[in-house]
C-alpha cells in the first residue's frame, strides 16, 4: 500500500470508528508495519492540527479524532446549552490519589483523604475515569483500582507514564476547579454532585473533616513524604 493510501485509509477508519483504535490492530488488520503506522500518523497529526477543527489525538498507544480544544467554547454552545457542575474537590482529590497511587484500594484512598470515599469512587467508576484492576494479597482480597483511557484523554495524557509533576497536577485540578466542565468539552459532559456521607451516616449530625488538597497531596510523592517527615522533625526539635 502507497503512502498516500495509507494515510486516507487511516483518516477513514477514524473517522467511521468514532472511538479509539489501537495502532497495532490497524497495523495487524491492513498487514503494515508499525513504523507505517507512525509515519501515517505524523503526517495527520500535521494535517489535523494547529487551527484545524479537528486534532488527531494519540494515547495509550490508541488513536482517535477529536475536537479542537480552540473551539470548545462555540462547540460547548451548540452542543452543550445546559451548563454542568464543575468537577468536585472530593474527586478531583480522589481521581489525584488513585493516578499517582496505583493500583491502590479504596481503604488506601481514604487513609489519605480522611473521609469515606464511596461516594466518589463509585462516581468516578461510573464515569468511566477509574476501573477494578486486580485484587491485593492481604485479609479479604480488597480491591485494586487504577485510571482508564477515559482519564488520559480527561486530563489530555498520552500514558499513565506522561503523568506530569505534581506540582503541574495540582496546578491543571485548580483550573479545572475554577471553570465549568462546559468550557472545558471535549468529550461527553457530566455532572458530578456534592460528596454524601455513607448511607448509616444519613440523618446524623455528622462534622465532616476533609484533607486540604495540598496535605493529601504531600502523601502522593517519596519526595514529599521526605519533606513532611523533615518538617516535624524540625517541629520537634
Amino acid at each position: 500500500m502507497d503512502i498516500e493510501k495509507i494515510d486516507y485509509v487511516l483518516e477513514s477508519l477514524l473517522f467511521v470508528s468514532g472511538e479509539a483504535l489501537k495502532t497495532e490492530d490497524i497495523a495487524a488488520a491492513l498487514d503494515l508495519q508499525k513504523s507505517e503506522i507512525k509515519a501515517a500518523v505524523k503526517r495527520l497529526k500535521s494535517k489535523y492540527g494547529g487551527k484545524c477543527g479537528i486534532h488527531l489525538m494519540e494515547y495509550n498507544g490508541k488513536l482517535q479524532f477529536g475536537t479542537n480544544p480552540a473551539y470548545k467554547e462555540e462547540v460547548a454552545t451548540v452542543l452543550n446549552p445546559i451548563k454542568e457542575k464543575e468537577l468536585s474537590k472530593a474527586t478531583l482529590e480522589t481521581i489525584a490519589i488513585i493516578a499517582y497511587k496505583q493500583p491502590v484500594t479504596k481503604l488506601e484512598v481514604e487513609s489519605i483523604r480522611g473521609v469515606n470515599c464511596d461516594y466518589t469512587m463509585q462516581t468516578l467508576i461510573n464515569l468511566g475515569m477509574i476501573e477494578v484492576v486486580g485484587r491485593k494479597e492481604a485479609i479479604g482480597n480488597p480491591k485494586l483500582y487504577g485510571t482508564t483511557d477515559e482519564f488520559l484523554k480527561r486530563f489530555q495524557l498520552e500514558s499513565i507514564d506522561k503523568l506530569p509533576d505534581y506540582d503541574d497536577l495540582l496546578r491543571s485540578i485548580e483550573e479545572l476547579k475554577n471553570r465549568h466542565v462546559e468550557s472545558d468539552s471535549l468529550y461527553n459532559q457530566f455532572e458530578i454532585p456534592d460528596e454524601q456521607p455513607p448511607e448509616f451516616l444519613q440523618g446524623e449530625n455528622v462534622e465532616k473533616i476533609e484533607l486540604p488538597l495540598e496535605v493529601a497531596a504531600a502523601t502522593l510523592t517519596p519526595s514529599a513524604e521526605e519533606n513532611m517527615k523533615s518538617s516535624d522533625k524540625s517541629e520537634q526539635a
